[in-house]
Parts: structure tokens; C-alpha cells; sequence
């Protein structure tokens, strides 16, 4: 649970990161109205301006943002082990709960049983005595 809030973190902080950076790029338009003196543009960082350095550290960023993303995917999906004692209490009794024995496949008939006839005794008698019909 370490691990994730880490690395959730630095997900986080990496997204800002590269949406600030894509916010700071000029678009390709930008050189041509330098061009007629709309002043120097870029001269922070070097002859060629910010283009390669911004472009490098965006890429930089969008590797580390999806390799963030992949990781914190794998986190989520790890299986959960059972930790505490109610919780393996409460899955033995899931497992004690089950049957034991499979239902049998006695096919069931389509004729309903009849409410008026005799039940058949279980066991023979034994005494002199005849049955009452």
C-alpha cells in the first residue's frame, strides 16, 4: 500500500509537470513573427531557443508518466491475501458451508403425486396381528 501512494504521488506530480511543460512550448507559429522583429525570441535558453530542451524533457516526462500509469495498474491488480483473522474465519466458514455430497441425478417425474394415497409402510410387521385398511 507503500508503494502505491508513492508511486500515486509521483504520478501526480509528473502530470503537472508535463501538462506545465506543454503549456510553456511555442507553437511552430511563433518563429515566423520572430522573424519580423517581434523580439528575441528563445534567447533564455540558447541560439536555437527552447525547442530541443522542451521537447526532451516532454519526452522524458511522457515515458516516466506511462511507465507511472503501467505501474500503478500492476498495484491495483494484485490479488489480495487474506491478513487478518476475521477474514479467514469468515472464508473457512464459506468452505464448511458448501456441500459435501453432489445433488444425484435422479430425473424428477412429470406425473405430481397424488394427495389421497396410502403410505407404504417401511418395514414389514411382525406381530400376528393383520393391518387396518
Amino acid at each position: 500500500m507503500l508503494v502505491q501512494n508513492i508511486v500515486l504521488v509521483l504520478h501526480v506530480i509528473i502530470a503537472v509537470s508535463l501538462v506545465a511543460l506543454v503549456l510553456l512550448q511555442q507553437g511552430k507559429g511563433a518563429d515566423a513573427g520572430a522573424a519580423f522583429g517581434a523580439g528575441a525570441s528563445g534567447t533564455v535558453f540558447g541560439s536555437k531557443g527552447s525547442s530541443s530542451f522542451l521537447t526532451r524533457t516532454t519526452g522524458v516526462l511522457a515515458t516516466l508518466f506511462f511507465i507511472t500509469s503501467l505501474t500503478l495498474f500492476v498495484l491495483a491488480t494484485e490479488t489480495k491475501t487474506v491478513s487478518s483473522v476475521v477474514d479467514q474465519v469468515q472464508s473457512q466458514q464459506k468452505i464448511e458451508t458448501q456441500p459435501e455430497v453432489p445433488v444425484s441425478d435422479v430425473p424428477v417425474s412429470d406425473v405430481p403425486a397424488s394427495s389421497t394415497a396410502k403410505p407404504q409402510p417401511t418395514q414389514p410387521s411382525t406381530s400376528d396381528v393383520p393391518a387396518a385398511d
